[in-house]
């Protein structure tokens, strides 16, 4: 009787996996704007990257925490570099947001909206950024699944020009930390 009980309690540990896996991934409903950004990786060239001194961005956009976050990690020439973004909702706000880490010891909060294959976003820099308080960016899926970011800073008080970047994607790149 006992070795019968593990056969069916075997069978339907089996099962349990099989049909887990089967299932699609879930995502929170207001982050379904973000949806055709997931699962990938791309890598970008900072404008004067060469062959011989190239300047790279990767970054790579995954859905996190059972479907109720994203997370977004990046890493510039190897890790000297990088970040980790979490979006998820605020219901007491009624809006997305993101919470920006980074490896120089600034952070980010802001907000972002999705609107087709565009997404727009404002974030308040806390901590030392050189001067930076707030970044507004845009990130937009062109066709053949290439991503383009533009973004301005606010430093000392003044709008300046900050990121224009095309990536191609990249599913072989790693985001990587020293």
């Amino acid at each position: 009787m006992t070795s019968m009980r593990v056969v069916v309690f075997g069978f339907l540990v089996v099962f349990f996996c099989a049909t887990c896996g089967a299932q699609p991934a879930g995502l929170a409903r207001p982050l379904e704007g973000l949806r055709p950004f997931l699962g990938k990786t791309w890598k970008g060239h900072f404008k004067g990257s060469t062959p011989e001194k190239p300047n790279f961005d990767v970054m790579r956009w995954e859905r996190a925490l059972n479907g109720q976050a994203i997370r977004i990690l990046h890493s510039v020439n190897n890790g000297i570099y990088g970040g980790e973004t979490i979006v998820m909702w605020n219901p007491k706000r009624g809006a997305v947001e993101s919470y920006y880490f980074t490896t120089a010891g600034f952070q980010t909060r802001g907000t972002i909206k999705a609107e087709g294959n565009k997404l727009t976003s404002v974030e308040q820099v806390i901590g030392d950024a050189d001067g930076v308080t707030e970044v507004r960016a845009t990130m937009e899926l062109l066709g053949g699944d290439r991503l383009r970011l533009q973004s301005r800073y606010l430093k000392k008080g003044e709008w300046v020009e900050g990121r224009d970047m095309t990536y191609d994607p990249a599913p072989d790149a790693e985001v990587l930390f020293q």
